[in-house]
């Protein structure tokens, strides 16, 4: 599950860096997946949005096992 997680996160990673900020997983559990936003993106307002919009969406469409995203 954490490779397929991270090869879909790997499609994600490059417009992340764009904004100078980058995406690591943390963890999966039941569902969930736990990331941290790293670089610009720690204190940005909008990560939250990416988060959910962008990286949550893109997975749930990748791997149906994935609920939600949550950030740590």
């Amino acid at each position: 599950m954490k490779e397929q997680i991270e090869n879909a996160l790997s499609e994600i990673r490059p417009l992340i860096a764009q904004h100078l900020g980058d995406i690591e997983l943390v963890n999966y559990k039941e569902g969930t997946v736990y990331v941290r936003m790293l670089g610009m993106c720690t204190h940005c307002p909008l990560s939250q949005m990416t988060l959910k919009a962008g990286v949550e969406e893109l997975l749930k469409q990748r791997i149906k096992e994935v609920e939600r995203v949550e950030a740590v």
